[in-house]
């Protein structure tokens, strides 16, 4: 049903006078005819392009097609760029400028006469960076995903990024050399797209998709899929009627497609980085979510989808398997299939006529491919906010473990004595590195999963327990415990642990624990003293000042809730 509401780009061009003119004549230097200007819906296409960014390198093919989309439906299409996050080259993490990115995007889409949005976001962090900063404005918005690149093929073998941490664990024990890791490179990543596994991309393309954010199909499509293009032209389309729909994020993004999506992410296997998105997304659309709900709604969804690195298979498996409206209609019974998508209709309608053609790749609730899934929140001393795990992509007889500490105080420290055969180290020991989360990097980088000391690799040692307050790749998998709240820059529990404290994990039971007295722990708080970062300027500096804990989703502060779409100001 159209929505009678005027259209916001008209506060510029549809004024008369002097202001009035400089809107429109300067837009006119592009060779745009005057009748673009007449009350048509206008579009913004937020692109994060960029060749430092090789999972989005391909956006300005899909660009170009969500403009045709936007024409043919009567719309102005106006492409716009954004910071771009390049997950496989930005030091220190990408995830120190998440934040930043979406501060971009909420100033850029606030600050321009634009109706209504269209995401193009695939790698890592342009995902939830782009929806945080479209939920602070709300307006009518639409994601398009970049899609996975196809799987690699190296030696007879299928391999995508998961791959990547069996090449270093063989490279390190010599099983392959530096010529054959260069040769894997290529084998590996052979077209455009983000991780061909369900990797942290792959994850986002999910979750926006089971939020309703996008078109049915748009996680899955592969980037070198002519369909991808096929979906963004009619995203394109579907946009302007958004518009006159007035169908606003806040429409969609309800308490319950909350609770789908982390419904989905279980039954997927996806990464745990996103606990940290969805969480930071849900604070800026208002959104009551808390960690605890991960657990809660995740808890008896078993693994569906039989993708890497929980499963065996990749995305684009998925995708000729039925995609992901397959595994939401094997989620019929549990999920709310009411709640509204993009396209005006509910994720159940969407789902409907679904089907499963390879049950290799998509499983039954009756018959999963695991029985544990999704994200399981642990607590104790030593996680009073919480920490999060992956059953899916653990080891199960490590669910239950008690070790003795090898402590890293830092990433250097760490990457220093991993390998020195004289660390007290063995098969039980639980690895704790400190000072990796969002204040400490700063940034919380994907250093989490630390590989295995070589003397254990050697003996056959494949996974520990490993404990840290930063994140990790959602291409990687092991019996590793991430987001420790409080972190250890702030004065977590954490930073108080010593080597040879034996310390306790119970998945099943949900608890963490460090098995120390609470006197003890006073004595070595008194002693403890923060890491000097010495960043005293810019981006950075206020990051630190402002960014929450990794249980609130490390947005900044100031950042929290909606600010609308209001500008009451002209500017000449």
């Amino acid at each position: 049903m159209e929505n009678k509401k005027p259209l916001r780009s008209q506060n510029w061009f549809g004024k008369t006078g002097k202001d009035g003119f400089i809107y429109r004549a300067w837009m006119k230097n592009q060779g745009i005819p005057p009748d673009m200007f007449d009350g048509r819906p206008v579009i913004g296409i937020c692109n994060t392009w960029s060749e430092l960014t090789p999972c989005n390198a391909h956006f300005r093919d899909l660009a170009e097609s969500v403009k045709k989309g936007v024409l043919e439906a009567g719309g102005f299409p106006v492409e716009f760029p954004v910071m771009s996050l390049g997950e496989t080259l930005i030091k220190p993490t990408a995830m120190l400028y998440r934040n930043l990115a979406s501060m971009d995007v909420e100033e850029s889409i606030r600050a321009n006469p634009v109706d209504g949005v269209v995401l193009l976001c695939g790698c890592d962090k342009t995902t939830p960076s782009l929806v945080m900063g479209a939920c602070s404005v709300d307006l009518p918005t639409l994601v398009i995903s970049g899609g996975p690149m196809l799987k690699g093929h190296w030696k007879g073998k299928n391999i995508g990024t998961s791959d990547v941490w069996r090449f270093a664990e063989a490279y390190k024990l010599g099983e392959i050399s530096q010529k054959e890791f260069v040769e894997a490179e290529a084998c590996m990543a052979r077209t455009q797209g983000h991780c061909a596994v369900m990797g942290t991309a792959s994850t986002m393309a999910t979750m926006v998709e089971a939020l309703g954010l996008s078109l049915p199909n748009n996680a899955a499509i592969p980037a070198a899929d002519v369909r991808r293009k096929v979906i963004s032209q009619m995203s394109g389309r579907r946009i302007v009627e958004m518009v006159k729909e007035d169908l606003t994020l806040s429409k969609i993004l309800t308490r319950e497609a909350f609770e789908n999506a982390i419904m989905v992410n279980a039954a997927i296997g996806g990464s745990t980085n996103f606990v940290i998105h969805l969480l930071a997304i849900a604070g800026r659309i208002g959104v009551d979510l808390n960690i605890m709900d991960f657990d809660k709604y995740s808890q008896n969804v078993p693994l569906l989808a039989n993708i890497q690195p929980s499963g065996e298979h990749f995305m684009e498996d998925l995708y000729y398997s039925g995609g992901l409206p397959a595994v939401i209609k094997e989620l019929a019974g549990i999920i709310h299939n009411g709640a509204i998508t993009v396209n005006g209709k509910s994720i159940g309608d969407n789902s409907l006529e679904a089907e499963v053609y390879d049950r290799n790749i998509v499983a039954t609730l009756e018959n999963p491919f695991k029985p544990e899934s999704g994200i399981a929140v642990v607590k104790g001393n030593l996680a009073p906010n919480g920490a999060v795990l992956k059953p899916s992509a653990a080891t199960p007889a490590l669910m239950v473990h008690r070790g003795k500490a090898v402590v890293f105080e830092t990433i250097e420290d760490y990457h220093a004595r991993i390998d020195d055969p004289a660390l007290e180290v063995d098969e039980n020991s639980v690895m704790v590195l400190k000072n990796v989360g969002p204040k400490g990097y700063p940034g919380m980088a994907e250093v989490g999963n630390m590989g295995i000391p070589k003397k254990l690799l050697e003996k056959g040692v494949h996974d520990m327990v490993r404990i840290s307050d930063g994140r990790m790749s959602g291409t990687g998998f092991g019996t590793v415990v991430l987001h420790v709240s409080p972190e250890a820059a702030d004065g977590g529990t954490l930073a108080l642990v010593q080597n040879g404290d034996w310390i306790s994990l119970d998945v099943h039971q949900r608890t963490l624990n460090l098995e120390v007295s609470e006197e003890e722990l006073s004595e070595r708080r008194k002693n403890w003293k923060p890491l000097d970062l010495a960043i005293n300027r810019g981006y950075v500096n206020l990051y630190i000042k402002h960014v929450e804990q990794a249980h609130l989703g490390a947005d900044m502060d100031f950042l929290k809730g909606k600010s609308g779409s209001e500008v009451t100001r002209d500017s000449h």
